[in-house]
């Protein structure tokens, strides 16, 4: 049993990925609904939230049908992330996670995010503060490190849970390579393996299907897998995956009429939650994925990216089952 703190998991948890626009409360009903043992929400601004500023306040919403879910912060100024943990701790989430793991350049080059990968005793002495500030179990989610050169990984990973994280989630690549190549594993594994770590160690990078991530369970000997864009508009990963590790059954893809009607809801959750423009536009990223392998798709997908209008997008996800049933 994987647990953090006194949070059980499971055997082998699958975790949402916190990832910006995309796992808002919408997008992680549909993944709880899924399969996803555990849900993290985007990342919230800390001096956002000190100021009060509307957009990172409402990220502080959750739903007790979500639980367990923890907020994600991130920041580069230590007594404003501490002060972050304890608004955060009001909002009465299951756990408390800290992004050191960001590589946009608006955040990185700030030194928040994976920018704190260039200065450890800091990223060590915040994480400490916001240990001190809260009840909750807190969380780590990383890089290998800054550069080729400095995949210092398994000794901070050492540091951090001297410090009282009670789990953490390494993604296989460095800042520098953003999101490029392939993501390396081995390190993953060798924090793990490492004989004094006694938290959870979930890996997270590339893993898109059931024997990805048995081959990864497998090979590195992590508690859970931290599943990020392969389920951006694909919630079903979750549930696909479970099976295959469960007894290497391939669950068959959802047909047209069910991914239909799961962006539809997702559609309309997203508008009821940020209103129309916004939810209609943050939407656009999951269409590609939902509608992935279907011929021909693309004077559709050109509406549906494109249109600010709830009665067109709506009008274009009905049309698309009834087109293709029809040229079936």
């Amino acid at each position: 049993m994987t647990k953090i703190g006194n949070i059980e998991l499971g055997d082998f948890p699958l975790l949402l990925a916190p990832m910006e626009d995309v796992s808002d409360p919408p997008f992680r009903k549909l993944c709880k609904e899924n399969g996803a043992d555990l849900m993290y929400t985007e990342f919230i601004s800390s001096e956002g939230l000190i100021r009060d500023a509307a957009k990172s306040v409402q990220k502080l919403d959750i739903f007790e049908y979500e639980r367990p879910v923890g907020i994600q912060i991130f920041g580069n100024e230590i007594e404003s992330m501490r002060q972050a943990a304890e608004i955060c701790t009001q909002a009465q989430p299951d756990i408390l996670d800290i992004n050191y793991g960001c590589p946009v350049k608006k955040v990185a080059c700030k030194g928040a995010g994976a920018g704190i990968l260039q200065d450890i005793p800091k990223m060590v002495k915040m994480t400490a503060e916001i240990v001190k500030s809260t009840h909750l179990p807190v969380t780590v989610k990383t890089r290998l490190g800054w550069s080729e050169s400095t995949k210092y990984i398994v000794e901070v990973a050492e540091r951090l849970q001297d410090v009282g994280i009670q789990a953490i989630s390494i993604h296989g690549r460095t800042r520098v390579q953003m999101y490029k190549g392939e993501a390396d594993w081995t390190l993953i594994g060798d924090v793990k393996n490492n004989p004094r770590m006694k938290i959870p160690v979930f890996g997270n990078g590339d893993v898109d299907s059931g024997p990805k991530a048995l081959e990864m369970k497998n090979k590195f000997g992590v508690d859970g897998i931290m599943i990020g864009r392969a389920s951006i508009g694909y919630p079903w990963i979750f549930n696909e995956i479970k099976a295959y590790l469960n007894d290497r059954s391939e669950l068959p893809e959802p047909d047209l009429k069910e991914r239909v009607r799961v962006a539809r809801a997702h559609l309309q959750m997203s508008i009821d939650w940020k209103g129309e423009l916004v939810g209609i536009r943050e939407m656009r990223r999951h269409y590609s994925n939902y509608f992935r392998g279907i011929p021909n798709f693309k004077p559709f997908r050109q509406v549906l990216v494109t249109s600010d209008s709830v009665e067109e997008v709506m009008s274009t996800l009905d049309s698309i089952a009834e087109h293709f049933a029809q040229t079936a």
